[in-house]
């Protein structure tokens, strides 16, 4: 059986509305995005502002896309954490090319990331572990991410013992060795705005490449080695 849904769209912002590069609150990207990224944490409907859509390519070149949670975030590039023996770790430690996506519907944006992960200091990893709650850090231990198991009640027995353990004022839960950080750091990261027209604005920044001049007119000089062009949409 196969559905129909082509006819499904949504508005998109007015032809007053566009993203313009005189609009642009920095000519490097970690500005531009602060900027984007409050607006969308100071809109209540944006449950979750930091989001992000992570695609991994194996060896074989198969790409997966799963979404995490950035944990921060700046001019060194974009954190988050996992299991180490995940897929997408795995994926990650053959090939660390890695891509990311933030979407924010209600503000009809989205910003596109491309670069390579490397992994977080294990001191920063045990920081970041222990500010989270203790459930979450008990789910941690508990599951062997992507690994097949039987069913939800081996879990839920898991989680069991480790509350017995480790529910205890005063008592800390040791972060699993095969849990840790990773950061991306960015060769390029667009910012899309859709428009109503489908008429889209889309500014990339990126890296300059060897022997490239920026012209002022299809590619244009930006801050901290970073360049900055407009794509057709």
């Amino acid at each position: 059986m196969s559905i129909d849904i082509g006819g499904m769209r949504i508005r998109y912002k007015d032809k007053d509305d566009t993203f313009l590069e005189k609009h642009l609150v920095s000519k490097e990207p970690f500005g531009q995005f602060k900027a984007w990224f409050d607006e969308a944490c100071s809109r209540k409907e944006i449950l979750e502002p930091n989001a992000m859509c992570l695609a991994t390519v194996s060896k074989e070149g198969y790409p997966s896309a799963r979404f995490v949670l950035c944990k921060g975030y700046g001019k060194d590039g974009y954190k988050f954490f996992t299991n180490y023996e995940s897929r997408k770790a795995l994926e990650m430690a053959e090939n660390p090319n890695v891509a990311a996506t933030f979407y924010w519907e209600v503000l009809n944006r989205s910003v596109r990331i491309e670069g390579f992960v490397e992994k977080l200091s294990e001191e920063e990893s045990i920081r970041y572990f222990h500010s989270r709650p203790i459930p979450s850090q008990i789910a941690a231990c508990a599951s062997y991410q992507s690994m097949p198991i039987t069913s939800r009640d081996i879990l839920c027995e898991r989680e069991k013992k480790l509350e017995a353990d480790y529910m205890i004022p005063g008592k800390e839960v040791p972060k699993p060795s095969y849990w840790g950080g990773y950061i991306i750091r960015p060769r390029a990261i667009e910012f899309w705005q859709g428009q109503r027209d489908r008429l889209h604005d889309r500014i990339k920044f990126r890296k300059l490449k060897e022997e490239e001049i920026p012209d002022g007119e299809l590619l244009h000089q930006g801050e901290d080695g970073w360049v900055y062009q407009r794509l057709s949409p």
